[in-house]
């Protein structure tokens, strides 16, 4: 049950912002692939969390004693609770990673400040956004997550807007954008660059109060410098705090540790929307490339309909996660034993050895002998 508590308060002017609503547990993970690059993602529900390069930030019923307070010049302090600070970060890693400078992420967070007092939102005109962890439930239209993106208007399915990654990753949008310029992101607008802040938020989102936007240069300031500084990349070690491949029990056969090998060998690759190229590849992409390599060919997607649903995983086994509808999920990964899973998990960390429980709904199936 989400745990009501005091997730914003600014004071500007004469205007109290005020924005009410908790995720049950919300960690933040700052995951290191690559040349040492340092990105922050979000795992929502009720998950077991490791992370590399940052402290995890939790919100429980405890959340009134792990406020984040951020100075802003000539106006009150920020007071961001936990869930917001994983959603601000959310969107300085995937601009870091996207290589989005520092005036671009200024504008996302503007964005985010005024769509949704950085909290990822269900929609009580949406029942399926319900199904997915939030901090919060709105009824703006069809409009969900951290940005207040449509389904409806070819933003992404209700299952990626509820994901601030992904709905970072479509408003910066450009050519690694989920959306491919339509609708056009941050990155697809000619000259933003050169644009008013405010005037660029609104060439992303055609919002009806465009005015808005603008009030909150100086909060996005304040919170670029507070949390920007931790996702710089020289601050992060490859071996960081981050899960290590686990011994592999002496009975497995052959087979599997070779689909583990493999696996292994996938680790660092980038994450590329509808890729299957070796290491510039989607989740899919990634596994079908393990599993063909030791001569078991998968379907490109919906890789769990040629296995066998189990209930008790073996190393080697497919994982699949983030149901978005019945039989059907969104994320595909491999067990890797002892709770981790190897998977290119988005676009901010690519392709990693990580926990299972940074994902929910998760399901396994069995392919081959």
């Amino acid at each position: 049950m989400a745990v009501p508590a005091l997730l914003l308060g600014v004071a500007k002017k004469r205007v109290v912002l005020r924005l009410a609503g908790a995720a049950t547990s919300v960690v933040i993970l700052c995951a290191v692939m690559g040349l040492c690059g340092s990105i922050a993602l979000v795992a929502f529900g009720a998950q077991s969390t490791t992370t590399a390069c940052s402290v995890p930030v939790t919100s429980s019923s405890t959340e009134a004693s792990q406020l984040v307070s951020l100075n802003v010049p000539s106006a009150s302090p920020i007071v961001l609770s936990a869930s917001q600070v994983a959603v601000a970060r959310s969107y300085i890693a995937v601009g870091r990673a996207r290589s989005v400078p520092d005036s671009g992420i200024r504008i996302a967070l503007m964005m985010g400040l005024q769509e949704s007092g950085l909290q990822n939102l269900a929609n009580a005109t949406v029942p399926e956004s319900l199904q997915f962890p939030h901090d919060g439930v709105g009824s703006d239209h069809d409009s969900l997550g951290s940005a207040q993106q449509r389904p409806a208007d070819g933003w992404g399915t209700v299952g990626q807007l509820m994901q601030p990654a992904y709905d970072a990753a479509a408003f910066y949008g450009g050519p690694q954008g989920p959306n491919h310029g339509s609708p056009p992101g941050l990155l697809d607008i000619p000259g933003w660059q050169g644009m008013d802040p405010g005037e660029a938020v609104q060439a992303v989102q055609n919002s009806a109060f465009p005015e808005q936007y603008s009030q909150w240069r100086q909060e996005a300031d304040a919170i670029l410098e507070g949390f920007g500084a931790t996702l710089v990349p020289t601050t992060c070690g490859p071996r960081q705090n981050a899960p290590g491949p686990t011994e592999l029990p002496a009975g497995l056969s052959q087979l599997r540790r070779e689909i583990i090998t493999r696996a292994q060998e996938g680790i660092g690759g980038k994450y590329v929307w509808g890729g299957a190229a070796f290491k510039a590849w989607d989740c899919s992409g990634y596994v079908q490339w393990v599993y063909g390599q030791v001569g078991i060919n998968l379907p490109r997607t919906e890789q769990w309909s040629a296995g066998k649903r189990i209930m008790e995983p073996q190393i080697g086994d497919l994982v699949v996660q983030n149901p978005d509808g019945p039989n059907h999920w969104g994320h595909i990964g491999i067990y890797a034993g002892n709770g981790l899973m190897y998977s290119a998990l988005n676009p901010a960390v690519g392709t990693l050895l990580h926990p299972v429980g940074w994902n929910h709904g998760t399901a396994y199936f069995a392919v081959g002998p």
